[in-house]
């Protein structure tokens, strides 16, 4: 016989990572709480009510839609275009050859040149990508990957071209090497040699580039694969620690750097937790900084970053819906506190954006920006018993993960024995299974279904000729280029790799006498060999 449940009690129910929500809360859970070392001011260590000081009431967040389909050209439409419509900084996709050093040419690249982002092989489609575009008056995000170290000097190379010093440049490298091998599964070389890619970047970076972020540090491909916001905020925390080691064994000093290290958030559709989520990760990442490397600048130890929207959560069914899941996670992204956003267009779950899609994807942001009152109050939800209860759960669950982690080795080695891939695994099994047994709803696509047959929505497609043209630029390229100047910048960057030296100025040289990007990556696969999977044990 089932016990029926009296009128007064109330059914258990969880957060997305499995925290219990309590029905209501109350100063009991939150007892032990202390505003000065738990909260303090914005702009106050330990951050958990904001990075600054002013927050949105000094610089509303930084409008970043990312942008990038076909041919340089194709592309460089479409960024000016989103600058008419108010984007304030650029968010550069590359497709996937470029994502794995691969030229247009190559055979591995047929069929998917320019399909998910643009297709770069020589300084010369980043000439015509950034034509007519101020370098240095725009912060630009290159999101590359493996490939980083080559896109970002073709970007340097341009700059240098023009007569812009690069210390002028802002902007930011999306080349954390744990996401590309845990939660973005692009590999080109092993993860020790691209960590070493990245170390270089963070040394060249603060010797020359106060103004550019040398690593974005990813949570949001372990959370598109699947895992949970605690294991979003450990596994990226993790990662933080690990370059924060492997520069500091560089010599560098902590305060030489860590200013500049960005975050790079997911923001799913579990409002409050996500919230929480920031708020979480900004009080730890600074107790982790200060308890373990000592920073005399209290730059160092604030988590700033970047936020997109859940592509994992649009769906095909009903599209349409999927602008009210962008408008909720972007709320929650303001609320924690991001200091820049992409929004995702509704059809992304069918194709690239088209111009109407992102146009609605960027005024959301706007709305949110210039109607709504959420850009004035700074961090409105602190100081409620269930966000700050909620907010030290996601801390607590957090930091036991990273101290795991910190067993294991650290993250290098959790990734290399394929410890996170299977907790993403795992996690992401049980997503799915909740939203096939009916726990979770997903509305259009387990409950409240259309019989009915919708009404199609106009796609973007990619002009499969681009292909053809990209393959044909390239060859025109090389035929104009100074092959003993090729030859010589890529000897010489070898040269450099043998001599354990820093690898990005030898990477720009190569990258201004127009080598391509598959034969500047040839290079590193020579030399470091090609990433090898092997059986993961733990």
């Amino acid at each position: 016989m089932v016990e029926k449940k009296s009128k007064d009690s109330y059914e258990k129910l969880y957060s997305s990572s499995g925290i219990e929500i309590k029905p209501f809360y109350t100063p009991d859970d939150i007892s032990n709480f202390d505003y000065n070392s738990d909260l303090s001011n914005p702009g106050c260590y330990p951050f958990t009510r904001g990075a600054y000081q002013t927050m949105y009431r000094g610089k509303v967040w930084s409008r970043r839609q990312v942008c990038g389909y076909g041919t340089a050209q194709e592309s460089n439409k479409r960024i000016k275009y989103l600058t008419k419509q108010g984007q304030t900084a650029l968010n550069i996709v590359f497709d996937m050859p470029t994502h794995h050093g691969l030229d247009s040419d190559d055979p591995l690249s047929e069929g998917e040149v320019g399909k998910g982002g643009v297709a770069i092989d020589t300084m010369e489609d980043m000439e015509q990508l950034f034509d007519g575009i101020s370098l240095e008056q725009v912060s630009t995000s290159l999101i590359t990957l493996p490939a980083s170290i080559v896109i970002m000097a073709m970007y340097l190379a341009v700059a240098e071209k023009r007569g812009i010093p690069i210390s002028k440049l802002a902007g930011t490298n999306q080349n954390d090497v744990f996401t590309t091998m845990a939660g973005s599964p692009i590999r080109v070389i092993s993860a020790r040699h691209q960590m070493k890619l990245i170390v270089d970047t963070i040394e060249f970076c603060a010797k020359h580039m106060p103004k550019w972020n040398p690593v974005s540090i990813v949570g949001y491909h372990y959370r598109e694969a699947g895992c949970t916001a605690i294991q979003e905020i450990a596994f990226t925390l993790s990662a933080g620690i690990g370059y924060c080691q492997e520069a500091v064994n560089r010599k560098l000093k902590i305060d030489e750097f860590a200013p500049r290290l960005s975050f790079f958030y997911n923001s799913h559709n579990d409002f409050f937790e996500e919230v929480c989520k920031f708020r979480a990760a900004r009080r730890l990442w600074a107790r982790i900084m200060r308890e373990r490397f000592s920073p005399n600048d209290e730059r160092s130890c604030k988590l700033r970053f970047h936020t997109q929207t859940a592509g994992s959560t649009l769906t095909a069914q009903q599209p349409m819906n999927n602008i009210v899941r962008t408008t909720v996670q972007a709320m929650a992204a303001i609320m924690g506190g991001t200091q820049s956003l992409h929004t995702n267009s509704y059809d992304e779950a069918l194709c690239l954006p088209t111009e109407e899609a992102v146009k609605i994807a960027l005024r959301t942001q706007q709305i949110l920006a210039l109607e709504s009152s959420l850009s004035k109050p700074i961090d409105p939800l602190a100081g409620s018993y269930f966000v700050e209860s909620l907010t030290n759960s996601l801390e607590k669950e957090a930091a036991r993960e990273i101290k795991h982690i910190d067993d294991m080795g650290g993250m290098l080695v959790a990734v290399e024995k394929g410890y996170i891939q299977d907790q993403i695994k795992a996690a992401s099994y049980e997503s799915q299974r909740k939203v096939e047994s009916n726990e979770q709803i997903i509305v259009g696509v387990n409950d409240f279904i259309d019989k009915e047959s919708e009404n199609p929505i106009t796609l973007h497609e990619v002009d499969p000729v681009l292909e053809k043209k990209q393959t044909e630029r390239l060859n025109q390229v090389r035929a104009k280029r100074n092959e003993l100047l090729v030859e010589k910048s890529l000897d010489e960057l070898a040269r450099t790799i043998d001599n354990g030296g820093n690898l990005v100025r030898p990477t720009v040289e190569a990258a201004k006498v127009y080598a391509s990007l598959g034969e500047i990556m040839g290079v590193f696969k020579k030399k470091y060999g090609k990433y090898q999977n092997t059986q993961f044990t733990y």
